[in-house]
């Protein structure tokens, strides 16, 4: 980890509070596609392991790791619908717009992305959600300048856990994958980190544990700030 020039980050779950931000984006989503038809509305919330009561979802939940490419059948099949591209980009759509109303950061992500940049890294964003998405909460908190490169499911390289975007990330940074992290909540971001033969680096501040797959990674840390601090403190003792 000490030739670590570059940190690519998850979002959801690692800048964005997932059950905060997607949990009544979700409610409202389910709510719009179904057209308020109160069976599918309910076989949509079953398939998503959503609980709507508390508006949140369980960690079971495919929506918690996968793209819509993953799920987007599931939902599909219930409406009666094709799982084509369009439906996948109707529901990418809704997700942007609701999600753009209830986005919640975890701790200070723009201070954070900031104080790293500052230290030197070239920073990332990498999400299974969808690049259009992506770049526009990523807008919301602040952290655009601060970025290098952002990829999303549909940006042509693969979604998580595939290596698709760690690789891309590395081709246009011009790094090799030891000098590069990958950071998440998931065991997707951990496999594709992996596989990308890049470091990887869990944070606690997801919607699931992460114990069970802990000792797989290079480092667990509690949030992205937590990180910041432990980089940029390594960083000033380095050149002190």
């Amino acid at each position: 980890m000490n030739a670590l020039r570059a940190l690519l980050f998850d979002k959801d779950g690692t800048l964005v509070d997932f059950d905060r931000t997607w949990g009544p984006a979700a409610g409202e989503v389910i709510r719009r596609i179904a057209n308020g038809n109160a069976d599918h509305i309910a076989r949509l919330q079953d398939v998503s392991h959503f609980l709507p009561d508390e508006d949140r979802f369980l960690p079971t939940s495919p929506l918690l790791a996968g793209s819509s490419a993953e799920y987007g059948p599931l939902w599909a099949e219930i409406l009666g619908r094709t799982p084509d591209r369009a439906f996948l980009t109707e529901i990418d759509v809704l997700f942007r717009e609701e999600g753009r109303r209830f986005i919640t950061p975890i701790g200070t992500p723009k201070q954070a992305f900031t104080r790293l940049r500052a230290a030197g890294f070239e920073l990332g964003i990498a999400s299974n959600d969808a690049e259009a998405n992506t770049r526009l909460q990523a807008e919301l908190l602040g952290l655009t300048g601060l970025l290098s490169g952002v990829y999303g499911y549909d940006s042509g390289h693969g979604a998580k856990p595939g290596p698709g975007m760690i690789e891309a990330f590395c081709r246009d940074s011009g790094l090799a994958p030891h000098q590069v992290a990958l950071i998440g909540d998931t065991h997707h971001d951990l496999v594709a980190a992996k596989a990308a033969g890049a470091n990887a680096i869990l944070v606690r501040s997801g919607p699931a544990a992460v114990d069970p797959f802990a000792n797989e990674a290079d480092l667990i840390i509690d949030d992205v700030d937590a990180l910041a601090d432990l980089l940029t403190q390594a960083r000033e003792a380095v050149t002190s």
